[in-house]
C-alpha cells in the first residue's frame, strides 16, 4: 500500500467520524409528562402519576410511557398536608388508569404523598405539590 492510499483512507475515516458526530441523535431525558387532566404530574418507578383535585377528593391517573397503565394493579393511601391540617384516604382503582381517594381536600400549596402497592407487592411513593 502506498502512502497516498493510506492517507486517503485515513482522511475518509476521519470525515465519516466527524459526520457521524454531527448527526448523532439528541438524548431525551425522562421527565414528568405534561398534565392531561389539569393536575400535577410526577414520575416514580418509571411511571407518570397525575394528581387531580375533585369535588369529592382526588384522583390519580397512571401512565406508562404515554400509555394508560392498568389501575387495578395498584392500591394504597393518599396523605395530604394543607398547612397544619392532615388528611388521609385510601386510593382505590376507579377506571382504566385512575385511582380515587375520597374525603381529602387539595388546596393550592398542599403537599400530597401517594404510597402505592402494586399487585406484585412492590411499593411506590409519589410526592406532589399542588400548584
Amino acid at each position: 500500500m502506498t502512502i497516498k492510499s493510506k492517507l486517503s483512507q485515513l482522511t475518509a475515516g476521519a470525515l465519516m467520524l466527524a459526520a457521524s458526530a454531527l448527526v448523532a441523535p439528541t438524548a431525551m431525558a425522562h421527565g414528568a409528562a405534561a398534565p392531561m387532566h389539569g393536575g400535577v404530574v410526577q414520575t416514580a418507578a418509571d411511571l407518570s402519576f397525575e394528581l387531580v383535585a375533585t369535588g369529592e377528593g382526588a384522583q390519580i391517573y397512571v401512565q406508562d410511557h404515554g400509555k394508560d397503565a392498568d389501575a387495578s394493579r395498584f392500591e394504597g393511601k393518599l396523605t395530604v398536608l394543607n398547612g397544619a391540617d392532615k388528611s388521609e384516604a385510601p386510593l382505590k382503582p376507579s377506571g382504566a388508569n385512575k385511582l380515587e381517594a375520597k374525603g381529602v381536600t387539595l388546596s393550592k400549596g398542599a403537599k400530597a404523598v401517594a404510597v402505592l402497592t402494586t399487585s406484585s407487592q412492590k411499593s411506590i411513593t409519589v410526592r406532589f405539590t399542588v400548584k
